[in-house]
């Protein structure tokens, strides 16, 4: 246990209590795989997962959307049993373990919130975005990109909320301003969207597409200006 970890474990204020349901649900799992279980889940692989997956987040966001505690309860058990079945054929594989990857998601909290678990100030929620930043730039030097990590599977508006606001961070535009359409509520929001999407399915156009288009041209732009800015800094170091 490093220091940061033992600091963590001083400073939580009630001991943490055992979790027999969890290891149940492990053991569970465990059986479901082993020899003489049951054989569709000892012939899954990760990447035969990866439908399961995502059907179960999205039920998750119906079940948080909708606000039924008992609906929480299963979906969020679903995403928990698919982190627990992968982690487990990596085991078996001797890749690495459930325990492994709750060991790296604890020292990686830790090292990102050093205003609660080290001497940094953060008092504001925009000041602890700043502290991660800057920590996961020191983390990841290998990305040189503010799209690097990005994953271009994300449905199209979530994708574009992303990149504007990697577009905002990097100066290229001011996402605090509204532009051409000024929408103040998601009263107004939803309705406008579906608006435009049934205008493109009457025209026989494709709204995932050609948004999606539109972000390949923004990303473009976007790695352009990071470009500009490296070329820019280095003729200002060239001068001083």
């Amino acid at each position: 246990m490093d220091d940061m970890t033992q600091a963590a474990a001083a400073s939580t204020p009630r001991e943490t209590p055992p979790n027999p349901q969890l290891d149940e649900l492990v053991a569970v799992l465990q059986r479901l795989r082993a020899p003489g279980g049951c054989a569709w889940d000892r012939d899954q692989t990760h990447e035969s997962l990866v439908q399961y997956l995502i059907e179960e987040t999205y039920e998750l966001v119906d079940a948080i959307e909708s606000g039924d505690k008992d609906e929480l309860i299963e979906e969020l058990g679903d995403v928990l049993y698919q982190v627990i079945f992968h982690s487990d054929i990596a085991a078996e594989a001797g890749l690495f373990t459930l325990e492994d990857v709750a060991a790296h998601m604890t020292a990686k909290m830790i090292g990102r919130h050093p205003h609660v678990f080290g001497d940094a100030v953060a008092d504001t929620p925009d000041a602890v975005m700043e502290n991660w930043d800057r920590l996961k730039t020191v983390e990841k030097p290998h990305r040189t990109s503010v799209l690097d990590g990005i994953p271009q599977g994300m449905p199209a508006l979530a994708l574009a909320d992303k990149l504007l606001g990697r577009a905002h961070k990097v100066g290229l535009i001011d996402a605090t301003q509204p532009g051409g359409v000024n929408v103040t509520s998601e009263d107004e929001l939803g309705p406008l969207l579906l608006a435009i999407v049934a205008s493109a399915k009457a025209n026989g156009l494709d709204s995932e597409r050609a948004l999606r288009s539109a972000l390949r041209e923004l990303q473009s732009e976007i790695r352009d200006h990071e470009v500009e800015l490296a070329s820019d800094a280095g003729v200002i170091g060239t001068a001083e």
